[in-house]
């Protein structure tokens, strides 16, 4: 989710009902972080504690000292990523590809929890192919090692995100430790999470590309469980002020050049779930100018709910 959860998401999935959300993950090589892109993911003024900083690499010194930096800077949970099958992460021995090797794993893990007196986590897959599902033995590791969450995307770094995603290895892994282990991979709605909860056992879910376009989910999500009832589908207008305050959001954050560009795939996502807006969408990625996404976005909402008020 490297370039979707900055900070104006992070704040925008917040309010609406998420439990706890985790920044893009940050590289754990320091000197990386002079970068504008690396600053603007450790920004964290405003948000809502606790303040979860997720951090990548392959060198146990340098993970350890990641985690210190960012503890210093604010940081109330470290969250290690082992679970990211991106190539470009996996060639540098970070990210799932980790899990090939779980003596590495071990040190690293030791090594994170050791340097901080925060909260660390573990954000891992159920293995480097699907022959080699080691989730259980990487989750006795962290448990062993202090790590204090688990999530556990069900599937493997080979399957990418092909497929669909299976949960009785997350299963497994809830029976095998004590710690907490949150269930991700394919949940996308209310029924999707209550089902995947009953069948694994796990104490939560973790939700991420359904998220886009639609941060809703999680106040969906928490009604179901605690109701039993569904809630509606926002209304047009809804859509239309939640996705213009993100855009608000987005240009504050990023500026007037970087920030209208950021927001066309974020309009992208929101719009796929209008119907009638791919057109619109064509036209709003040739948009370049903050205030003329804003009055395009107002007009082409008016004019659904011009339609709207006919059809009733």
């Amino acid at each position: 989710m490297a370039g979707v959860t900055d900070r104006p998401f992070r704040q925008l999935c917040r309010s609406l009902d998420a439990g706890l959300v985790i920044s893009e993950m940050l590289t754990a090589d320091s000197a990386l972080w002079n970068s504008r892109k690396s600053s603007l993911r450790m920004d964290h003024t405003g948000e809502a504690e606790p303040i979860a900083v997720q951090i990548a690499g392959g060198d146990p010194e340098m993970m350890a000292e990641a985690a210190r930096l960012n503890a210093a800077n604010g940081a109330q949970i470290i969250d290690i990523n082992m679970g990211c099958p991106a190539k470009k992460v996996c060639k540098k021995a970070a990210g799932s590809a980790l899990l090939k090797d779980e003596q590495l794993v071990t040190e690293i893990l030791q090594a994170v929890v050791s340097s901080v007196d925060i909260p660390v986590t573990l954000k891992f897959r159920t293995g480097w192919s699907t022959e080699e599902r080691n989730a259980v033995r990487i989750a006795r590791i962290a448990e062993d090692a202090g790590i204090q969450a688990l999530a556990l995307h069900g599937r493997t770094r080979a399957d990418a995100f092909l497929g669909q995603a299976e949960y009785d290895t997350i299963a497994s892994v809830v029976n095998a430790v004590k710690i907490p282990v949150f269930a991700n991979g394919d949940i996308d709605s209310p029924q999707k999470a209550k089902a995947v909860l009953d069948h694994t056992g796990a104490a939560a879910v973790m939700i991420g590309r359904a998220a886009q376009g639609r941060p809703w989910i999680f106040r969906e999500i928490a009604h179901y469980l605690r109701t039993g009832e569904q809630l509606p589908e926002p209304s047009l207008i809804e859509i239309r002020d939640i996705l213009c305050t993100h855009l608000c959001e987005l240009y504050r954050f990023y500026g007037e050049f970087m920030g209208p560009r950021i927001a066309r795939k974020h309009a992208s996502w929101y719009l796929q779930t209008v119907p009638g807006s791919e057109n619109f969408r064509k036209t709003f990625n040739a948009i370049d100018n903050a205030e003329e996404q804003q009055t395009s976005i107002q007009n082409f909402f008016e004019q659904l709910l011009t339609k709207e008020e006919k059809a009733a």
